[in-house]
């Protein structure tokens, strides 16, 4: 057998169940766990029952087949008596790779890729669609396609720029829409849910960038307004009285005008009214991620319409990169 023969068997055989009887001899169950195959491993005969056996120990004596490779991983030095039996393995995410935010659950990609290996992930391979330029908005798109041992295909695209990546990943657009693509590919062959980490622009997308400045905001307006009151008695002591003053006294009779006209106007407003139109690679996104996601332009624009109260077109910077986030989170 060769080295790459023995790896495959091998890699088949930890899956498997290993009984041991009450006279010693062992059992192993098939891969769907309907057949037992009596293995025997002593100093006077290796065997086993199975058909893989029969045919290939004809042609090559030291064959093993994956029942007994099964046997020997579970006694340590043929140790019999120290023979472990080993329940099936089932594949499972493992709780380092969880990342609980806000109440929310999200997935590393390098918990997707243990799993997916876990259930025989053969092959795995990217390709990159498009290279980011100046023309299209500096934006990666990357297509995966996953490949498993029961030939089971799975793929995704992934994208990246620099609407939705931080400041350290601009620099790195391709590696990260290669891994977007890579997690989205292997989360479909593992059916997971919940989205990847690396999926965020941002931790703010979950946490909320909104709650702290708005704190700091109140706090420096209050001691503002506590300066200005405290600057304004001390003044009022330092002025001489204004009695004797007839324009004072004209002045004083005029109608008091509001300190500030834009008190009443609504801050969330004023931000809007600031904010430019979203730009074209905003725009591209937005349209990549609903075809991925199978949302029509009509349910696009309902959508918009709903969250933002005006149409696709005219949506801001801001609220179109947060309509990013929101499509590329939809599981």
């Amino acid at each position: 057998m060769t080295a790459t023969e023995i790896q495959k068997r091998n890699a088949k055989a930890k899956s498997l169940r290993v009984l041991q009887a009450d006279d010693g001899s062992f059992y192993v169950e098939s891969e769907k766990g309907k057949i037992l195959y009596n293995v025997v491993l002593d100093d006077e005969e290796t065997s086993c029952t199975c058909g893989d056996f029969a045919k290939n120990s004809k042609k090559d004596p030291n064959f093993r087949c994956k029942h007994m490779l099964s046997v020997m991983n579970a006694i340590p030095k043929r140790e019999v008596e120290n023979a472990m039996f080993c329940e099936k393995h089932i594949p499972k995410l493992d709780d380092r790779f969880m990342i609980n935010i806000k109440q929310k659950d999200f997935v590393l990609y390098a918990g997707v890729l243990d799993l997916a290996t876990q259930k025989g992930l053969l092959k795995l391979q990217v390709e990159l669609l498009q290279y980011p330029t100046k023309e299209n908005g500096n934006e990666a798109i990357c297509r995966a396609v996953a490949e498993s041992k029961t030939g089971e295909v799975f793929s995704d695209v992934g994208d990246a720029n620099p609407q939705n990546c931080t400041e350290k990943i601009v620099k790195h657009l391709i590696r990260m829409a290669s891994t977007r693509a890579k997690g989205r590919a292997l989360r479909d062959m593992c059916n997971i849910g919940i989205a990847c980490i690396e999926e965020l622009a941002d931790f703010d997308d979950v946490i909320g960038s909104s709650g702290a400045p708005k704190k700091t905001t109140r706090k420096k307006a209050a001691g503002n307004t506590t300066q200005k009151a405290t600057q304004a008695k001390t003044d009022a002591k330092k002025k001489p009285p204004a009695k004797n003053k007839p324009e004072l006294k004209a002045k004083a009779k005029q109608p008091k005008q509001p300190a500030n006209l834009e008190t009443n106007a609504n801050p969330d407003d004023q931000n809007k009214s600031t904010q430019p139109n979203m730009s074209e690679a905003q725009k591209r996104a937005i349209y990549n991620l609903s075809r991925r996601r199978g949302i029509s332009v009509e349910e696009l624009e309902q959508m918009a319409l709903d969250a933002y109260k005006c149409d696709l077109e005219n949506l801001n910077s801001k609220d179109a990169s947060t309509f990013i986030r929101n499509l590329q989170q939809a599981a």
